[in-house]
Parts: structure tokens; C-alpha cells; sequence
């Protein structure tokens, strides 16, 4: 069994790992120029839903509900993880952007919500039982911490650049299959 501070400090490391890998792609977005794709887009997406659950044991103190709402979130962003992993697994076919470390963002992607799904898994086992008495004192101090704030900020931040990315990307239509510009930043007949 693991303590309700422990257990709530563990929830905003994760946050700061999901800010994490969102800033990675994000960074290789605005340096690289490699803008995503809707399957990235959507992958990214279900990052930010993997964020609700430590969001609300961050703040509210952990409760078995919101492990459940993150394996919830990471079957669905490994879902579209592997729907990309498939449309590129053809011998020959070079894949969709620049490996990173090897391997491309999206099979990273599927790793890091299986590794997710299993972390929260874990959770489950080791945390004190909902209906035992926690030290309320004890979570109120670790969710109202410096460290659980500043995941939660991050997370925000990274959900409203990405947001404003792909809205300067895709403008208010479909998004392009391969996008190459940015289609409210690029004038009309270009």
C-alpha cells in the first residue's frame, strides 16, 4: 500500500510527463516544421484526456474513479496510435515524419499509452482502498502543492497551444491528410 501523498505526487509527476511529451512534439512541430497530421492531432488529443485523471487526483485527492478514467483515455490514444502504426507497417513505406530516437512519434505515442495504462493499473493495486480513512490533511497539502500546480499549468498550457496550433493549421475545415502549412497563416490563392 502506498500513501494517499505519495500517491497524489505520483499523479502530478505524471502530469509533468505528459506536459512532457506533448512539448516534445509541439517543439519538433515549430522547429522541425513538421506539422501532424489529423491521426497526430487526434494522438495528442488523447494525451490531454490521459491528463484528467491525475488532474483530478492532483486536486481532489485520488480516488479509484479517475485511474479508471485514464485507462479509459490511453485505450483510446493508443487506439488511434496503432490505427497510424497500421497504415505504415507495408515493407518499404518510410512512415508519416523524421524518426525520433528510431522510431517514429506515433509508435512512441502507442508506447507511452500502454506504459500509461499499466502505470494507472498499478495504481489500482497498490492505493489505499477508497472507503479507508485517508489523512485528509495530508492530501489536501500534497494537491495544493507547488509541484501539483504547476503540472496542472502545464498541462493547461500545453492544451491551449496545441489548440491554437491546430487551429492556425487547419483553419475551420477539415484538416489536410499531410499538411505542409499553416492555413490561416498562409494567404488565400497561394
Amino acid at each position: 500500500m502506498i500513501s494517499r501523498t505519495l500517491e497524489t505526487t505520483l499523479n502530478a509527476l505524471a502530469l509533468y510527463a505528459i506536459a512532457a511529451v506533448l512539448g516534445v512534439a509541439f517543439f519538433d512541430q515549430l522547429v522541425n516544421g513538421e506539422l501532424p497530421c489529423p491521426l497526430c492531432l487526434l494522438q495528442r488529443a488523447g494525451f490531454l484526456l490521459l491528463a484528467i485523471g491525475p488532474v483530478m487526483a492532483v486536486a481532489r485527492g485520488p480516488r479509484a474513479a479517475y485511474y479508471g478514467v485514464t485507462i479509459l483515455a490511453g485505450l483510446a490514444g493508443a487506439g488511434f496510435a496503432m490505427r497510424q502504426i497500421l497504415l505504415h507497417i507495408a515493407p518499404g513505406d518510410a512512415g508519416y515524419g523524421a524518426p525520433f530516437l528510431g522510431l517514429h512519434f506515433y509508435t512512441w505515442a502507442f508506447v507511452v499509452f500502454v506504459v500509461a495504462i499499466a502505470a494507472s493499473a498499478l495504481m489500482l493495486v497498490l492505493r489505499q482502498p477508497d472507503g479507508e480513512k485517508a489523512d485528509e490533511a495530508q492530501v489536501g497539502a500534497a494537491a495544493g502543492s507547488a509541484l501539483g500546480r504547476i503540472g496542472i499549468l502545464l498541462v493547461i498550457l500545453m492544451a491551449a497551444a496545441n489548440t491554437l496550433s491546430t487551429t492556425l493549421e487547419c483553419g475551420f475545415a477539415t484538416c489536410p491528410d499531410d499538411p505542409v502549412t499553416y492555413q490561416l497563416l498562409t494567404p488565400s490563392g497561394s
